[in-house]
């Protein structure tokens, strides 16, 4: 995995590590699942209209849109409705991370190097100090939805891998025509036409624009953008070198979060931050890429057989 692809891959965890104030915003006017559905819908109408259909089995486009877009923020998005901290949302999903690699090693077999198996046990420790310090500020139920959202994250990025497309952007414009119709359903059913009707008024209010603000970042930057170069790495690379890169998100999450939300950092969890930064080095290969680059350049002497 060359620097380029380092780089655009950490660009993405700064990318969604922002979508969650975003997020934020927008839940203060629209319910959780009709925002799901109207996210996804400006989406879906122009790629159907304009974007070429990716070639790709459908099964993994269908699974792709189901983990990615309909299961991932279904459970995120209710989870912050909730009363899941943005901060520590942004931390708990990316659990997606550890779930990418040991369903990627279970289900496509792909092997895992010591620095990697390392490296993500160190991020997952990371991951704990910093979320040890927040878990008496979020309820049990809303933690493990954000763990659901994971799992579904997780799951989205094995059919991606799986679909291999020749243009990524494709696929993940055209994930975008799963969620809205299942999505538009359960809302109906769980939020009801009043609450829908409702969260359409005041649009042109500070909050209702911050809010529309807030859902134009989440479609444009962070699912076209954000995804769209996501996609496009796990094509590249195996999805345990590129999920490593996800427990960045929550570094990013954080900082947000106590710059505009007031949700401080304690020196603990500046350390399990540091711990994830040198996981996600290591999980990546980031660390051993000048010994691996050294040991190809070096000569080989022949054996003598015999």
């Amino acid at each position: 995995m060359n620097t380029r692809d380092r780089l655009l891959a950490s660009s993405v965890a700064v990318i969604w590590g922002l979508n969650f104030l975003a997020i934020h915003l927008s839940l203060e006017q629209f319910p959780p699942f009709f925002l799901v559905a109207l996210r996804f819908t400006i989406l879906a109408v122009p790629t159907i209209v304009l974007v070429p259909r990716p070639r790709v089995p459908v099964r993994y486009l269908i699974g792709y849109g189901l983990g990615f877009g309909t299961l991932q923020f279904l459970f995120l998005y209710l989870a912050m409705a909730t009363g899941m901290p943005t901060g520590l949302a942004s931390l708990v999903l990316q659990s997606s991370a550890p779930f990418t690699v040991l369903l990627g090693a279970t289900l496509l077999r792909e092997r895992l190097t010591r620095d990697q198996v390392i490296g993500i046990i160190a991020a997952v420790l990371g991951l704990c100090i910093v979320g040890s310090q927040q878990a008496g500020t979020a309820a049990m139920l809303p933690f493990l939805l954000t763990l659901c959202g994971g799992l579904g994250w997780a799951f989205g990025n094995l059919c991606s891998r799986l679909a291999r497309p020749e243009k990524p952007l494709r696929l993940t414009m055209w994930m975008s025509v799963v969620p809205p119709l299942p999505m538009l359903a359960v809302s109906l059913i769980v939020e009801g036409p009043a609450r829908i009707a409702a969260s359409a008024t005041g649009l042109g209010s500070a909050t209702g624009l911050l809010a529309l603000a807030g859902l134009a970042y989440t479609v444009i930057i962070g699912t076209v953008l954000g995804s769209g170069i996501w996609t496009w790495l796990l094509s590249r690379h195996p999805a345990s070198r590129i999920a490593p890169f996800s427990m960045l998100v929550p570094l990013v999450g954080l900082s947000t979060a106590w710059l505009t939300l007031g949700e401080a950092l304690t020196w603990i969890e500046i350390v399990g931050a540091l711990v994830v930064v040198t996981g996600v080095a290591l999980g990546s290969g980031a660390l051993g890429y000048r010994r691996e680059r050294t040991q190809r350049a070096e000569p080989r002497v022949p054996q003598r057989s015999g």
